[in-house]
């Protein structure tokens, strides 16, 4: 089926060009996204008449996902999820949980921006990319931790402590008082 994109799609084209793809992916996924339209003569007449108020509307989507780069790249946000000692979550962090803690944060986020091939499944500092725009991306950090201390040592924030500066166990509270 051949189609005309409206917006930069990415492995598939830029905005104008008309491209061949498969019916189920653009009845299913573009056409009702409004990334493009079918490919008729009255469709291609229609875009080439409205191509310079689509190409205006996207370089301004595309200056505000810049300004909103700027602030966010290279930031970080804190999970805290349980995990197995061996540190492997019981669950996992996914595209939502991210985009609710960054807007948490303050920073408002859609799940469909973030970037994430696969679940994480492990505790620590997992790099994450945000596509903005089409063509604007950035890269944020995720750290996942049991705990606020634990997400504290894993960013580098505080130092771990050594054995000696920890709180003795209860055990050993007890044994000391006997």
């Amino acid at each position: 089926m051949q189609i005309i994109l409206l917006e930069r799609v990415p492995q598939l084209g830029q905005m104008g060009e008309i491209v061949n793809v498969k019916p189920g992916y653009a009845r299913n996924f573009l056409i009702p996204q409004g990334k493009a339209l079918r490919a008729t003569k009255a469709a291609i007449a229609d875009f080439e008449k409205r191509r310079a108020q689509l190409e205006a509307r996207n370089l301004e989507r595309k200056e505000e996902a810049q300004k909103l780069a700027a602030r966010v790249d290279g930031q970080s946000v804190t999970i805290l999820r349980q995990a197995s000692e061996t540190s492997h979550l019981y669950g996992s962090v996914n595209a939502r949980d991210i985009a609710a803690a960054f807007t948490e944060a303050g920073i408002s986020l859609d799940r469909q921006q973030v970037r994430l091939p696969e679940p994480i499944k492990t505790l620590g500092l997992h790099k994450v990319t945000v596509a903005l725009h089409p063509e604007v991306e950035v890269t944020v950090t995720v750290n996942v931790a049991r705990s606020q201390e634990e997400a504290d040592i894993q960013a580098g924030v505080v130092q771990p402590m050594s054995e000696e500066e920890q709180e003795p166990s209860i055990e050993e509270q007890i044994d000391a008082a006997l």
